[in-house]
């Protein structure tokens, strides 16, 4: 019910989603009225989509522990809850991103030896793509919080691959002595850790070269790197647009280049990569971003559904029992 656009990009998802993919059902939780009447003329929801109704929502404003306190009717709330009661193996929001995480932890709980839950995205890279995280959960991060994110991240990345990920820790330098000594810290623990193929620090102009599968750092750098790749992306593709309508030559030339440019936009299409999860809890949860249309709150519920057929959350449980 929340997000930047509303409920009306999520039912639009949601139709294609269930098309897509027929061995998926789907709840939509809400006031059942006004999805409804969002539907288009003349068409009903599909078989495989349930509304179940609820009748608060979680604003984007809203601060996260009174949401968490108060809004106990709403939909962020009730679906979180058919979560934790198994009526549903994933649940996926672009809602308030602090109110989800604190009901999140209060509804479903992290694993015991995790201290807190990181935000962890896929971000397209040279070849393939490169999980990074925290992505703002945590501002400041105890060495043992950024090993702890290693490790899960590790377990994601490996999930969806043979080889055996290779994970770094996003610092100013790729040399030893540099960086703060929470990431010194951390880099022991994790040369120390087996189970992890550390490759040492990266730097942040590496991230998109596809040198390492999984970045960790904490939740204000990652959020940071985050944002500016997309103020890039977005800054790039206006510039080739201007570009191309600048004079009568380049309209021309950028007709001959037309079907090229169409590739390139379509693979760095942030819509693509939309959907973060909060790894640490012991069920699947993902964040759509709140500005998600329909295509990119589509790619959100593909990467739940990838995550519970690949059983992130238990992959996660065994690798900590290893440790």
């Amino acid at each position: 019910m929340s997000g930047d656009l509303g409920p009306r990009v999520v039912i639009s998802a949601s139709q294609k989603f269930v098309t897509q993919f027929p061995d998926v059902d789907l709840l939509l939780v809400g006031n059942e009225t006004q999805l409804i009447s969002l539907l288009p003329p003349a068409k009903k929801l599909h078989e495989r989509i349930t509304l179940v109704h609820a009748v608060g929502v979680v604003s984007m404003h809203d601060d996260p522990l009174l949401a968490l306190r108060q809004k106990k009717d709403s939909s962020m709330w009730v679906a979180l809850d058919l979560l934790r009661n198994d009526d549903a193996d994933a649940c996926v929001s672009a809602g308030n991103t602090g109110a989800l995480l604190a009901m999140a932890k209060y509804l479903i709980k992290t694993f015991p030896a995790i201290d807190r839950p990181a935000i962890c995205k896929s971000m397209p890279v040279e070849t393939g793509s490169t999980y990074l995280l925290d992505l703002g959960a945590n501002i400041n991060c105890p060495p043992e919080y950024l090993y702890q994110f290693a490790l899960m991240g590790n377990v994601l990345a490996g999930a969806s691959t043979e080889m055996s990920p290779r994970v770094a820790l996003l610092n100013i330098g790729t040399e030893q002595q540099k960086g703060t000594e929470e990431l010194k810290a951390a880099q022991v623990l994790l040369q120390a850790d087996s189970c992890i193929n550390y490759v040492g620090f990266v730097e942040a102009n590496s991230i998109f070269t596809g040198a390492v599968d999984v970045i960790v750092c904490d939740g204000f750098h990652g959020n940071i790197a985050l944002k500016t790749s997309e103020g890039v992306a977005r800054f790039i593709a206006n510039r080739i647009a201007k570009f191309a309508r600048k004079n009568l030559f380049n309209r021309v030339l950028g007709l001959f280049f037309l079907p090229l440019l169409k590739r390139l936009k379509a693979e760095l299409d942030p819509s693509l990569y939309n959907g973060a999860s909060f790894l640490g809890l012991q069920k699947t949860v993902i964040k759509s971003h709140g500005g998600a249309d329909a295509n990119a709150f589509l790619q959100a519920l593909i990467v739940a559904r990838e995550q519970v057929i690949q059983e992130v959350p238990a992959r996660i449980q065994q690798a900590l029992s290893q440790h």
